[in-house]
């Protein structure tokens, strides 16, 4: 097995175990706060803290390691190290700059965030997101160490920093209903700063020595200007669809807002385990091939990674069209969380998921761009996207409530938009394969979402009751529904599937071995 698999499936086993924790965080809060008024008004402020940054640190992460890798084979270390250097300093200055604004603007920051919330409520929000802006600092310095840690070929450290994030939150939650919901934001300020400090040592391993130096004239630093403002318009025109959605959900009630917000962590549980886990591992790759023009592979790896995500999220979105309001029941229904709550943050659920396998190739074509220095295509693809989706969300908003999100609708169309676009860049690219795995995909999750529903009505109406047998239900259902897929993945013979089961089985195997000893 490739040294890159196993990175892949170390990973995602972190990942895993990351997340699990993150959604007993989120399980946590729901019971906690519900869908109220402090649930949703935390719910904004961290979000708000979270898009400012994520333009600007999704950008340099994009264009720091194609820029380091090319210092480092091109000149020396030397100079890649003072490039990196001129980049975290460039960027704690500016998160501290846009922290300061943020503060002194908050106000005007929540109206466009969440023009839905007057009084109290608003006044709250206002208070929570300046408490929590000056966490961007600690984002800003976490996206670039994530960042050289993966050019260093370190991709499972990364994957740790949720833990000590969620464990500060948990234990946070647990302190402020004993105290005030003030410690949970305080403690959210903690948690984020955590995930920065949480890296240093391991940056330090890596070879990484801060100095206190910003070269501006340096040539490398004006590529990084002319690359990173696509990316950043790009990233931007991404985050207003969040901004949207978020908005448009304010206008709709705090109970709406909270529901989408614990939807949207079951999103990213997903997504972090199959998109950001798999591109951590494979974009630093591409950028090599780009370096020594080795296209072949790099098509070659573009579509390989690709087909791996249509044979992992087809299933996931077929299973959530069957189990979501069980999913969430499971996840979040108890105490303060009611079955309305239930209903409505399923539904939201649905209309993301469905979406997601539109945004995760988006996200590999993205990279593959990013790798060849192209900045501008994705950046033109993300605002026609963007434009789609505001269109649809108004359009759609009003006669259908929180259900009218158009989401997942304009995801498909940036998808097409950038397929497109790849087909015209790079001469041999074709997308017949993924075509074909996907028909074999979906054809094996649709049986095996027939069984999912089998299973479940069967064991579910005999294990009527509480938490337990709700979960024993859900997990005996999702189990044969597993077993199914593998089953007729394997008899169509995708190449793909096989590589995922012997990836994953194969470390598997190596680490039982290993603890045997």
């Amino acid at each position: 097995m490739s040294k890159a698999a196993k990175a892949t499936v170390l990973l995602m086993i972190v990942t895993i175990v990351s997340k699990v924790l993150g959604l007993f965080r989120d399980s946590v809060l729901a019971s906690a706060y519900g869908t109220g008024k402090y649930a949703a008004v935390y719910s904004t402020a961290n979000s708000i803290s979270t898009i400012l940054f994520a333009v600007i640190g999704t950008a340099l992460a994009t264009s720091l390691i194609p820029l380091y890798n090319k210092l480092e084979t091109e000149d020396s270390t030397e100079r890649a190290m003072g490039f990196l250097n001129s980049v975290v300093n460039l960027v704690v200055i500016v998160c501290l700059a846009i922290a300061g604004l943020g503060i002194i603007f908050a106000g005007p920051l929540v109206k466009v965030f969440a023009p839905g919330y007057q009084g109290d409520v608003y006044r709250l929000c206002v208070q929570y997101t300046r408490i929590l802006l000056p966490s961007i600092v600690f984002v800003g310095l976490a996206n670039i160490f994530t960042s050289y840690l993966q050019i260093k070929k370190r991709y499972v450290i990364p994957g740790f920093i949720g833990m000590p994030y969620s464990v500060i939150i948990i234990v946070s939650i647990f302190l402020s209903l004993k105290t005030s919901p003030m410690v949970l934001v305080v403690g959210t300020l903690i948690a984020i700063s955590a995930k920065a400090l949480f890296q240093l040592p391991f940056v330090y391993k890596e070879g990484y020595r801060y100095r206190p130096r910003i070269n501006l004239q340096d040539p490398v630093m004006k590529d990084m200007m002319i690359l990173i403002l696509p990316v950043v318009i790009g990233v931007g025109a991404n985050q207003i669809n969040s901004i949207v959605d978020k908005s448009l959900a304010s206008l709709l009630g705090t109970d709406v807002v909270a529901s989408f917000s614990y939807a949207i962590k079951l999103y990213e549980f997903v997504q972090a385990l199959f998109i950001t886990s798999i591109l951590a591992v494979i974009y630093p790759r591409l950028s090599s091939m780009i370096v020594s023009e080795r296209m072949d592979s790099f098509l070659n790896s573009l579509k390989k990674t690709m087909n791996v995500i249509i044979v992992a999220l087809v299933p996931i979105i077929v299973g959530c069209i069957v189990l979501s309001k069980q999913i969430v029941e499971v996840l979040f229904q108890r105490n303060a969380f009611t079955s309305k709550d239930t209903t409505m943050t399923a539904s939201i659920l649905l209309i993301y998921v469905i979406g997601i396998l539109a945004f995760a190739l988006r996200d590999v074509l993205t990279r593959g761009f990013y790798s060849m220095e192209d900045s501008k295509t994705p950046m033109i693809n993300s605002i026609i996207s963007i434009v789609f989706n505001i269109s649809l969300n108004l359009i759609l908003v009003k006669p259908l409530g929180y259900k009218g999100l158009a989401t997942a609708v304009s995801a498909y169309i940036g998808l097409f938009l950038f397929n497109r676009s790849m087909k015209k860049k790079i001469e041999g690219y074709s997308s017949k394969d993924n075509y074909i795995v996907f028909a074999k995909a979906l054809f094996a999750a649709l049986i095996m979402g027939l069984g999912v529903k089998l299973v479940y009505g069967i064991v579910g109406a005999s294990l009527v009751g509480g938490l337990l047998l709700k979960l024993i239900a859900l997990l005996s259902a999702v189990g044969v529904g597993v077993i199914i897929y593998a089953i007729v993945m394997h008899f169509l013979k995708v190449e793909e599937y096989e590589m995922i089961f012997d990836m994953f089985f194969g470390v598997v195997k190596r680490k039982i071995k290993k603890l045997q000893k």
